[in-house]
């Protein structure tokens, strides 16, 4: 297993570079590191340690850290679902890690990568879902509106488009 040290150094760059702040309670980010390393060693991938992961990467691509609820987390409460990422109101606040509301959406298929097979999957309880397929790199996924940012290859939300058959 890769030291958790390592992982932190690549998590702290990438959340420097686009601007995002590592939550300072050394307790929490271990943790929360930690677990990342280990799903990096058991899945190959690294699966945000607070949410079950189904061991099929395609599948799990919205909940790969950074995963595609961040921002919108970041925006509404603070920080992100696990609290690995925090805001200064956040810290300002000194808010205590509380939950937050799951905004995964949980379908009979998740991010299978074919737009039939989300489509099929979804029932009436998926109305207003649509596919969305960044025209960047062509990752599908089905939800009431676009990701803030591509978990592929980083796009940002005006790079989707609606995917129609």
């Amino acid at each position: 297993m890769r030291p958790a040290g390592e992982i932190e150094a690549e998590i702290r760059a990438l959340a420097q570079k686009e601007g995002y702040t590592l939550n300072p309670d050394r307790e929490i980010r271990e943790g929360i590191i930690e677990g990342i390393a280990v799903n990096e060693e058991s899945l190959g991938y690294w699966n945000c340690p607070c949410r079950k992961a189904s061991g099929d990467r395609n599948a799990d691509l919205d909940i790969v850290c950074p995963c595609q609820y961040r921002d919108a987390d970041l925006k509404e409460h603070g920080r992100c679902y696990c609290a690995l990422y925090v805001n200064q109101d956040y810290l300002d606040r000194g808010s205590p890690p509380e939950p937050i509301p799951e905004r995964r959406f949980i379908t009979k298929v998740q991010k299978v990568g074919k737009a039939e097979e989300i489509q099929n999957a979804m029932t009436g309880d998926g109305k207003g879902i649509k596919v969305w397929r960044c025209t960047v790199c062509g990752y599908l996924c089905a939800k009431s509106e676009a990701p803030p940012i591509c978990p592929i290859c980083r796009a940002k939300q005006e790079r989707f488009e609606e995917f129609k058959l």
